[in-house]
């Protein structure tokens, strides 16, 4: 239920400009008690942000959150106006006009004149230099930055951010504001993009890249974000929700800013911005939509056929995987639970008896959990035949190597599958940042080789990236296709490139976290905080290198440095100073944080 905000000092507040974020935030503060005054130029948005408080509060009342006495209260607190005039009493106002320095300094200017010295301003920008902003003003001591995310009512984050020239009483009242919103107020510097857009909007403009390029399809890339990282969105979807324009703004003034090139506009945001299509409220952006405003995607030219890509595959019956570990017998697993006769093959039968009974152990914890009846469970163990050399792997229709990430150990695995499958047999690598041709090469047929990268834990994630290289066969990759489909998982394509889809998004992200920590702009515990808070991650940046390893984070970034040799994806210098402290995340129980020794 809404009650009234604990912190009396800013009882009235001004929010200027009522799009989407200024109606937002108008709703949580009248929800909160406070006495909002919305100012827009437009009629017609102030029409549309009391009509949108209404509506909202509606819902609460339907859902008997509210009741109608409560209702009428916070529609009474919220009154609108055409002029900037009626934030004279205002004890806060929140600028949230477009992303262009002349109109915030417009506005800026203009407020000096009519409200109280005592007055906070705060700006809404989530890229342009709040210090820039507050030289316009004739108090720039209380000017600050109040970046909050959209949709406003829902996200928790808020990112308060001060300038050389700001006071600390005025960011210790909005920091209080924040709190008695019920949100989470994270204290920031004045650089673009801060903390969370800073993190993320160098990861959408990679992702813009990469479909740009040709290199995977916009479906795939934001499939793959979504299934690997159990992100809410794809990123191109997300780029359309923000507005490619608005993405590209906020772009330009990091770029202008760092001068690092992976935050250089990809030129598809200019010439969708330019053409403009800029997402959903212009109906089409990376995707097309039902209308303008419409959240509803339409089929157009891009998307994909029914029935995914032409051509049949090999039969396939029995499967092969070689390897003892975690991902080895969880591949294994999945194969059996779908029906297929599986092998599973290590350096000894021993080893390979062990793989068995960890996969007997996960099937008795979905028995356990109601997933899975003991009689399923009992037939799945049945299928998966334990063996100590490849030679059991004969007469197998697709072998899966899930060795260690260690370009001469696959090499070597892979040369002697060469010399053990049949004729015909596909051989699939699950690397996750080697190049599948160099596998591929040491074998008599590269033709039948592919990659095929299942992601941890293999029972329950539902991505496999498909990586064809320039000698894959058609037959090959529509095979793979077809088993991913068999066995319940989601296949997108990729070419054969550091990283493929996910690795060569996300690691650059983990990297950049690393780096504003190097440069003592933010904290573990903040940047953890406002990428789950502000961009709906399922783990903060630290939280999730802690548990993928540092060392494996290291070496993947790199082969993408290698491979891309752009300076952007140097590692960070503290991550390889961890690493060689021996510093490696929970594994070793201490990474970016200590951990409990079991």
């Amino acid at each position: 239920m809404d009650r009234p905000s604990s912190h009396p000092t800013l009882r009235t507040i001004a929010v200027v400009g009522l799009g989407t974020m200024g109606t937002g935030i108008a709703e949580v503060l009248a929800r909160a008690g406070h006495e909002v005054i919305g100012i827009d130029v437009s009629e017609a948005a102030a029409r549309r942000a009391t009509a949108a408080l209404a509506a909202a509060t509606a819902r609460s009342v339907a859902r008997e959150r509210l009741g109608e006495q409560e209702r009428a209260d916070i529609l009474a607190r919220f009154r609108t106006f055409g002029d900037l005039a009626a934030a004279a009493e205002a004890d806060l106002v929140i600028e949230v006009v477009p992303e262009t320095y002349e109109l915030k300094q417009r506005v800026f200017r203009e407020l000096d004149a009519i409200v109280r010295p005592d007055t906070i301003l705060a700006t809404g920008t989530n890229a342009l230099s709040v210090t820039r902003l507050a030289a316009e003003s004739q108090h720039p001591e209380r000017v600050l930055g109040l970046h909050f995310f959209n949709p406003a009512p829902a996200m928790k984050l808020v990112e308060v951010v001060s300038s050389v020239l700001t006071a600390p009483p005025a960011v210790e009242a909005v920091t209080a504001l924040a709190r008695a919103l019920g949100k989470e107020p994270v204290a920031v510097g004045d650089r673009p993009g801060f903390v969370a857009d800073g993190l993320l909007f160098g990861y959408l403009n990679q992702a813009a890249a990469m479909y740009e390029s040709k290199y995977a399809s916009r479906e795939d890339i934001d499939a793959a974000m979504r299934l690997g990282c159990g992100l809410p969105m794809g990123p191109l979807a997300l780029l359309d929700l923000i507005g490619v324009d608005t993405a590209r703004t906020v772009l330009e003034a990091m770029y202008a800013s760092s001068g690092d090139r992976l935050h250089a506009p990809a030129p598809i945001l200019g010439h969708l911005t330019e053409a403009g299509l800029t997402g959903q409220k212009a109906g089409r952006g990376f995707y097309t939509y039902e209308a303008a405003g419409s959240t509803t995607v339409v089929r157009d030219a891009q998307t994909p056929p029914d029935g995914g890509r032409a051509g049949a595959g090999r039969p396939v019956s029995t499967v092969g995987v070689a390897g003892s570990g975690t991902m080895a017998s969880g591949i294994a697993q999945v194969f059996a639970q779908s029906g297929f006769t599986v092998v599973l093959a290590a350096r000894s039968a021993e080893k390979a008896e062990a793989a068995k009974a960890a996969i007997g152990k996960s099937l008795g914890r979905a028995v356990a959990k109601g997933r899975l009846t003991e009689e399923a469970a009992a037939q799945t163990l049945a299928r998966i035949t334990p063996a100590g050399s490849l030679d059991a792997f004969a007469e197998v229709d697709l072998a899966v190597e899930a060795v260690a990430e260690d370009l001469a150990v696959k090499q070597e695995l892979f040369a002697a599958l060469d010399k053990v499958c049949k004729p015909g047999a596909v051989l699939a690598t699950t690397t996750s940042s080697l190049p599948v041709i160099a596998v591929a090469r040491v074998t008599s047929r590269p033709q039948d080789v592919i990659g095929m990268h299942f992601f941890n834990p293999a029972p329950a994630m539902k991505l496999v990236e498909v990586v064809r290289t320039v000698l894959t066969a058609d037959d090959v990759h529509a095979t793979v296709r077809e088993i991913c489909v068999k066995v319940r998982k989601h296949p997108v394509d990729c070419g054969d490139r550091a990283g493929f889809i996910v690795n060569a998004l996300l690691f650059p992200y983990l990297n950049n976290a690393v780096k504003m920590v190097e440069e003592h702009y933010a904290s573990l515990d903040d940047i953890d905080a406002a990428m789950k808070l502000g961009g709906g991650y399922p783990m903060g940046p630290f939280e999730l290198l802690d548990v993928v390893g540092l060392d494996v984070s290291l070496a993947i970034e790199k082969v993408l440095h290698k491979e891309f040799r752009d300076p952007g994806l140097a590692p960070s210098p503290l991550l390889e100073h961890l690493v060689a402290a021996g510093c490696l995340g929970r594994k070793t129980g201490r990474g970016f944080r200590e951990y409990a020794r079991r």
